[in-house]
């Protein structure tokens, strides 16, 4: 890892429809262009961690906090009626828009969790824009990775599961569900689900090894409008599938890479996403290397050390 360090640059991307996309740089300007994705959707930069993966005097880092979370404006909370334009697409889109703002022809794209999805989606929509990728606690947002994260691994927490499950209809995926009271012009019942959603979601992380010395599980999101961004974009994203089904599925597309060198980093104890969502991308993507931490689950330290030397030896091929 990388000595800590603050954004040289930042600002703000105005796009069609009103949202503003906030962008952040540090780093060498001059350095090698590197992008950072982060998880949720709906994380957020966060304290800015990410840049101590990259040597900041080899790259350019580039970090962008995702249309309605963060620093972008407005938050998905506050814009509900244009929460059908907030798509996987739009997302690839706004990146776009951030590359060409800062003059910036062909970059490192790093992703972490649903960051790592869009990193794929996008290289794939742009694979011309892309000198390498790496992707950590990988996933793919597939209909069977959404459905084991909140449907098939209920059956490890089933009090938890019956609880956070009660709120569906008849017929209802749970995940359906949750977006649509995400959606509920009351807002109590929209806070009720942002808690329900957090709940869940601090349940099944709390078997990873680093939340396991924990006595119970612990809300993720301590601040309740945080809680209910990231609940509103996860399943926004989540109830369709990460907008990537079809023809679009990233698992069917993966051949699709060959040429672009791919580094995938992933947890044995990934309860939320288990290794073989890793293993099948490896395996489809022809000249990607494949790295299982053992005793990590969905991050951790050695997976980010691994992040870190795979970001420098790719800047010691250029």
């Amino acid at each position: 890892m990388h000595p800590s360090i603050e954004p040289h640059a930042h600002g703000w991307i105005r796009r069609p429809g009103g949202a503003e996309i906030y962008w952040e740089q540090s780093g060498d300007p001059e350095g090698r262009p590197a992008l950072y994705l982060h998880g949720g959707p709906g994380g957020g930069l966060g304290r800015g961690g990410y840049r101590r993966l990259f040597d900041p005097t080899a790259f350019r880092i580039v970090g962008i906090e995702q249309r309605g979370c963060g620093r972008s404006r407005p938050l998905v909370i506050d814009d509900l009626e244009h929460l059908d334009e907030n798509t996987t697409s739009a997302l690839i889109a706004d990146i776009e828009a951030v590359r060409e703002h800062l003059g910036i022809e062909r970059w490192l794209v790093y992703g972490v969790s649903w960051g790592s999805t869009l990193a794929l989606a996008y290289a794939l929509a742009h694979p011309d824009r892309v000198t390498e990728v790496i992707v950590a606690a990988v996933t793919t947002t597939s209909r069977e990775e959404v459905d084991w994260i909140t449907e098939t691994v209920g059956a490890v927490f089933p009090e938890a599961w019956e609880q956070f499950a009660s709120v569906r209809r008849a017929g209802e995926r749970v995940v359906e569900a949750y977006a649509r009271l995400l959606r509920d012009p009351d807002p109590e019942t929209r806070a009720r689900a942002a808690d329900g959603w957090d709940a869940w979601e601090s349940t099944h992380v709390s078997l990873d090894p680093l939340h396991s010395a924990t006595p119970s599980p612990t809300p993720l999101h301590e601040d309740a409008a945080t809680r209910a961004v990231f609940a509103t974009l996860v399943t926004h994203y989540w109830a369709h599938d990460g907008f990537l089904a079809g023809p679009d599925r990233i698992l069917d597309r993966a051949g699709e890479l060959a040429g672009i060198p791919g580094v995938l980093i992933h947890g044995r104890h990934d309860v939320s996403g288990p290794a073989v969502a890793a293993w099948r991308l490896h395996r489809a993507w022809p000249g990607s290397r494949l790295h299982i931490v053992e005793s990590e689950g969905h991050g951790g330290p050695e997976m980010m050390a691994l992040v870190a030397q795979a970001a420098d030896d790719f800047a010691g091929e250029r």
